[in-house]
């Protein structure tokens, strides 16, 4: 049976009235979609119809970036924090459950305090270090469905171990509970393209497939939002965590480092391409932006107010008074 977190506490203020405080959202579902390992330059040569139907029809980029180190648990810690490595601590790269959760205030946090209902759907266990108590309505990975992967990260002699689930088996969980729930903020983690390039390399045959599976699994989320009949009101971001090469990443270089970032739905540009420098943290103030949630004062991300076609509100740049 897969972990589960639910609320631990009646919701501290009504939706309605929070947002008659804080302006209209932009929209009132947000899907943060990350692919683990996304390299641009092998997305670009892998079959992946659905994936490049979206970034043609929202706007995208080739070439965000992610942290450093570019790693997987620090680099989402910086996509659902807003804030850099040097802030938030996380530096391991594991499941280590005497370490505890993050410290500072995830997005799913923020979208608590204002009554939105919130889920994580992942391919690794160590997504575990971010489920702060009461912020996750559901926390999704099965542990049943999952295999253990050894990998070396950048310079490191000695191969870390994680359990990792299939794109294939996190979409099915999430297109579920995104049919019967409608989550308000909802991130879906796809770790195939990171196990496979691990195993064979960055850009191998093997990890083009696996990409393709990502795919597929992508068309079961969008295909779930269209059955809950919220896609009118959904906006989807889709991005990575570091890029590879050769069978390793974690290193301060372009094949690491660059990432794609890819925003689609009702309100986003059609067909554009973002010029402006986006760094793996700005998906955190683009989600809360889009929800009309204030960003937490600590936040380095600024939202991508660019990609989309309305001007950027008076909620943006106003501050949890107790984040």
């Amino acid at each position: 049976m897969h972990w589960l977190i639910r609320p631990l506490g009646a919701i501290a203020l009504v939706w309605a009235t929070a947002l008659a405080a804080l302006g209209s959202p932009h929209a009132e579902h947000v899907f943060i979609i990350s692919i683990d390992g996304g390299k641009p330059t092998v997305i670009a040569q892998s079959e992946m119809p659905m994936l490049k139907r979206l970034a043609a029809e929202g706007a995208c980029t080739w070439n965000a970036n992610t942290i450093f180190p570019s790693i997987t648990l620090p680099s989402h810690t910086s996509m659902l924090t807003g804030v850099g490595p040097d802030k938030h601590h996380v530096l391991w790269n594991t499941w280590e459950p005497c370490k505890g959760v993050v410290s500072v205030p995830t997005i799913f946090a923020a979208a608590k305090k204002v009554g939105y209902s919130t889920a994580m759907f992942v391919g690794k266990e160590k997504f575990r270090h971010l489920v702060q108590p009461g912020t996750v309505d559901e926390f999704a990975f099965n542990q049943e469905q999952s295999s253990e992967v050894a990998k070396v990260i950048a310079d490191s002699a000695k191969p870390e171990t994680s359990s990792t689930v299939a794109a294939r088996m996190v979409a099915k969980m999430a297109a579920r509970y995104i049919v019967e729930k409608k989550p308000n903020l909802c991130f879906i983690h796809f770790t195939d393209p990171d196990d496979t390039g691990h195993k064979y390399g960055w850009g191998s045959a093997e990890q083009m497939k696996a990409f393709g599976d990502v795919d597929a699994a992508l068309g079961e989320v969008l295909q779930a939002i269209e059955v809950a009949h919220i896609r009118e009101r959904s906006i989807l971001i889709i991005t990575a965590d570091h890029g590879g090469h050769s069978k390793t990443h974690g290193l301060n270089t372009p094949e690491d480092m660059t990432i794609p970032w890819i925003a689609w739905g009702e309100g986003v540009k059609k067909n554009f391409t973002l010029t402006a420098p986006i760094t793996t943290y700005d998906t955190a103030a683009t989600a809360l932006w889009l929800l009309a949630v204030p960003c937490p004062q600590s936040f380095d991300g600024k939202a991508v107010v660019g990609a989309f076609t309305w001007k950027e509100h008076h909620f943006a740049s106003r501050a949890l008074s107790n984040p």
